[in-house]
C-alpha cells in the first residue's frame, strides 16, 4: 500500500524540515517528484553537488565554490567591509549594485534568549580582519530586528576602539524585516544613506 511506503514517508519527512513546508505541501512536492523521475534525479544530483562543492569563503565566510570567493579575490574596495548576518543578505545587497566593497558574513546574530552570544558568530574573525589593517570603514548591515540591533550595538562597541569608521545602514529598510526580502532600490537607498554610529 502506497501510504505505508517508508521511502515516500521519509521523503515527506525530509521535505517538512524545509522552512515554510508543512505536511500537505511536503506530500504534494513528493508526489510531484515521483511523477517525473527526471526531476527527482536532477534534484538529487543538485543536492549532492551542493554538499560536495559549496563551502564558506575563508576570508568573508560567504558561501562559495571557490576559496577565496569571487568578491574577495576580485577588484573590490577591501578597505570597506559590509557586515551581514548571512549569505542571503549578501546576495540582496549585491543585487542592488550599490556596494563596491567587500563583505563579512557573521553566520547569525546575537540572541541571548536562543543562547547565541558574540562568541557563537564570526565577530572574532571580523575583529582580526580590522586589526590586521587596511580596513577604513565597517558598514553594519545586520537586519532591523531585535537580534540584528543587538548585534549592531555590540559590533559598534567593539569596533570603535580600533579607530575604524563604523556606519550602519540607513533605516530605509522597514523595522522588523529581513534584508533578504527587501527590493533592490530600497537596499540601494539604505546603503547610500548610511550614518556613522
Amino acid at each position: 500500500m502506497l501510504t505505508k511506503s517508508s521511502s515516500l514517508m521519509r521523503l515527506v519527512g525530509e521535505l517538512k524540515k524545509l522552512p515554510g513546508v508543512g505536511e500537505r505541501t511536503a506530500l504534494r512536492l513528493a508526489f510531484h517528484l515521483l511523477k517525473s523521475p527526471g526531476n527527482l534525479t536532477a534534484l538529487s544530483e543538485a543536492l549532492v553537488d551542493v554538499k560536495e562543492k559549496v563551502r564558506a569563503c575563508s576570508t568573508c565566510f560567504a558561501i562559495t565554490e571557490n576559496d577565496p570567493c569571487a568578491i574577495c579575490s576580485g577588484n573590490r574596495d577591501a578597505a570597506a567591509v559590509c557586515v551581514v548576518e548571512n549569505s542571503q543578505d549578501l546576495m540582496s545587497l549585491e543585487r542592488s549594485n550599490a556596494w563596491h566593497g567587500v563583505y563579512h558574513v557573521l553566520e547569525g546574530a546575537i540572541s541571548p534568549l536562543s543562547g547565541i552570544g558574540p562568541s557563537s558568530i564570526r565577530i572574532a574573525e571580523l575583529l582580526a580582519r580590522v586589526e590586521a589593517g587596511g580596513v577604513s570603514e565597517v558598514v553594519i548591515a545586520t537586519n532591523f530586528t531585535v537580534e540584528g540591533e543587538a548585534t549592531a550595538l555590540y559590533l559598534t562597541k567593539v569596533l570603535k576602539p580600533t579607530g575604524v569608521k563604523v556606519t550602519r545602514l540607513a533605516h530605509g529598510i522597514p523595522l522588523g524585516s529581513d534584508i533578504e526580502f527587501v527590493d533592490a532600490a530600497t537596499v540601494q537607498w539604505a546603503l547610500q544613506g548610511r550614518n556613522e554610529l
